[in-house]
């Protein structure tokens, strides 16, 4: 299995810098989208649509402690609440994190600790169990989308060659927002963009990474879904 296909070229145009006990520093002109997690008719996750772009900045601070009046931006409250926001997590790679489930057609790798509880792994009996009847061609179908849909890549589908299926994403930042339109406060970065630490060390380059923008994950500066404790259900 090649693991080198989860990760996208570094664009050197684009970089989320973390402050320490501070906001995110978004460079180069990164787009800023509200993306908005969509349901099927049995009220299950479905998929993903955009319902906002902001106006292009070229550089701009997105809020990482949970109290900016002015989200997503920055609005220097940390100072005030005396956010600590020690980086917790460690620069270990996916496949250092993951495991692996093989089904007939497909397999499946989870790094557990990137979950945000989107919830998209839910539909038609989950991800796994997908995995295993892949056999069937709507089951197969259905993994795949399930897989690609993950925002934070905990979930990534493998061909029998060892080629992963990763979705197609635009470098970009996108808030996601439950289906009410409530911000759930994850920040969705989208399309290899690099995230460096405080200290200047560079988080492994995915196609697709959370942070968290509520201040409470216990693994910063990545969602840890510990704001779904905040919603209802």
């Amino acid at each position: 299995m090649n693991h080198s296909n989860l990760t996208d070229k570094s664009n050197s145009r684009f970089k989320i810098k973390v402050v320490k006990n501070g906001p995110y520093i978004a460079s180069g002109g990164i787009p800023l989208t509200a993306q908005m997690i969509t349901l099927d008719d049995e009220g299950q996750c479905l998929g993903w649509r955009e319902t906002k772009r902001y106006p292009e900045q070229q550089n701009y601070s997105l809020c990482r402690c949970g109290h900016s009046k002015n989200k997503p931006f920055c609005d220097s409250s940390h100072k005030q609440a005396a956010f600590d926001g020690t980086e917790t997590a460690g620069h270990q790679s996916y496949s250092n994190q993951c495991q692996k489930y093989s089904g007939p057609t497909l397999d499946l790798t989870d790094a557990r600790p990137l979950c945000v509880h989107a919830g998209f792994c839910d539909r038609d009996g989950g991800t796994w169990d997908l995995v295993s009847h892949s056999e069937k061609p709507e089951a197969k179908k259905t993994a795949i989308e399930e897989g690609c849909a993950c925002p934070s890549g905990r979930l990534v589908i493998w061909d029998k060659q060892g080629n992963s299926l990763e979705p197609a994403l635009e470098p970009s930042v996108g808030l996601v927002q439950l289906p009410t339109g409530e911000f759930t406060g994850t920040i969705w970065v989208r399309g290899g963009i690099p995230v460096v630490s405080a200290n200047g060390e560079t988080y492994e380059i995915r196609n697709r990474v959370t942070l968290c923008g509520c201040g409470k994950s216990s693994n910063k500066p990545f969602c840890d879904g510990t704001h779904r404790k905040k919603q209802p259900g």
